[in-house]
């Protein structure tokens, strides 16, 4: 594409041009590119980097239905092909929610940047947290979207790794050659107080807190989890945000982290095992998200049963989920606060709550097996500062 002068090429990609992939040979070539990947070398899904510009017409104007895209969506051989866009491009078009077709999951960038901002304690958010929870409802109950419409993630390739997430306030690019320019300036990222590593055992206790915070939300919320790889060993790019030129160290994977943060692969290993085993047994209650939300699983609560806070100044939120099944229920506090909080626990439907998740423990308390929790739990629960904890009430054991 050009700009309209025709003295320049139009750049809505970020890298210099951008092709207009709604021309009829741009098309063919997109599609028979799919089929090759698919027939021959068997991928069966692909993500679209920056696939709004697929929206955009010769002049890069967005299109109502774009050609390419229902090609692809409607294309007999790519049927049953995972689809992932990234529903925004380098110009300003975001498209998050209201991606074209029914195929198309979608990158969730507003969970990331909501999720980001509560659990380090911004104000103001605690709405927006619970949205992205319950599947972002104001972004995916309009039509008959699957909950799974959402791809929620905190860290991806762009950006921090989750260990840098909770490391440093400010990128370091320098490696990159571009005077630190390059890379994203909003991160909503929180050292705790010391940029980079730290020696500070109480820091790298909250460290550690944080990362398992960000994992247990990113798993069990509705929608599809994505988990950046290495995050479940703590991989660090050094606060390198925009990594994408580093072959090195930067962006290798270490497999020397592996023991040294086991506590983390299993905390996440238990949890990706659980929400598995969750999925499996939804697939017979297969709705879409609208429907889902007028089932009216959730209770919400505060520290005081019934009284959630959503105030601008509040940093924590208690919730009781019913499982469709009928048999689980699971009562989430999470407290994004500087001080401990005492949560009065809603009644089980029988029986006593049981301890699954408490970020703030080390291992193994800090997650149990499934179905091997014995740590019973009455009326009240210390949520210390910066933490999740999850109950569990589990009538088919």
């Amino acid at each position: 594409m050009l700009e309209s002068d025709k003295t320049q090429y139009a750049n809505y990609s970020g890298c210099g041009n951008t092709l207009n992939a709604n021309h009829p040979i741009v098309r063919r070539m997109i599609i028979d590119s799919l089929h090759y990947w698919v027939k021959e070398m068997h991928v069966d899904g692909f993500r679209f980097d920056l696939a709004s510009i697929l929206s955009r017409d010769e002049h890069g104007r967005p299109i109502e239905n774009p050609p390419v895209l229902w090609d692809i969506e409607s294309d007999p051989v790519l049927a049953g092909t995972k689809l992932t866009a990234e529903a925004w491009d380098a110009a300003g078009l975001y498209q998050v929610g209201s991606f074209i077709g029914d195929s198309w999951k979608e990158w969730n960038g507003k969970f990331r940047d909501d999720v980001r901002r509560f659990l380090k304690g911004d104000p103001g958010m605690v709405k927006n947290f619970v949205t992205r929870l319950v599947g972002s409802p104001d972004l995916y109950a309009h039509q008959e979207r699957e909950p799974e419409q959402s791809i929620n993630f905190v860290t991806c390739h762009d950006g921090f790794t989750l260990n840098d997430l909770v490391s440093y306030n400010h990128k370091h690019n320098e490696a990159n050659g571009e005077d630190n320019r390059d890379g994203s300036h909003d991160n909503f990222s929180w050292n705790g107080g010391e940029e980079g590593p730290t020696l500070n055992p109480d820091l790298e206790a909250w460290r550690k807190r944080q990362i398992k915070n960000f994992l247990t939300v990113t798993l069990l919320s509705v929608g599809a989890p994505m988990i950046l790889m290495g995050d479940e060993v703590r991989r660090t790019q050094n606060g390198n945000n925009n990594a994408y030129c580093q072959d090195n160290e930067v962006s290798w994977f270490d497999w020397d982290l592996l023991p040294r943060h086991s506590d983390i692969f299993r905390f996440v290993k238990l949890l990706v095992k659980h929400r598995l085993a969750r999925d499996s047994a939804q697939q017979e209650y297969a709705m879409s998200l609208r429907e889902l939300m007028d089932q009216r699983l959730v209770t919400w609560h505060g520290v005081k049963l019934n009284q959630p806070d959503w105030s601008d100044h509040s940093h924590s939120i208690a919730f009781m989920v019913q499982a469709l099944s009928g048999r689980l229920s699971m009562y989430f506090m999470i407290n994004a606060y500087s001080q401990a909080l005492e949560f009065e626990l809603a009644p089980p439907n029988t029986g006593s709550w049981k301890r699954w998740i408490d970020t703030s423990l080390s291992e193994p308390d800090d997650i149990a097996e499934w179905g091997n929790s014995n740590v019973q739990i009455t009326n009240m629960y210390r949520v210390v500062p910066f933490s999740v904890v999850v109950l569990i009430n589990d009538r088919s054991d």
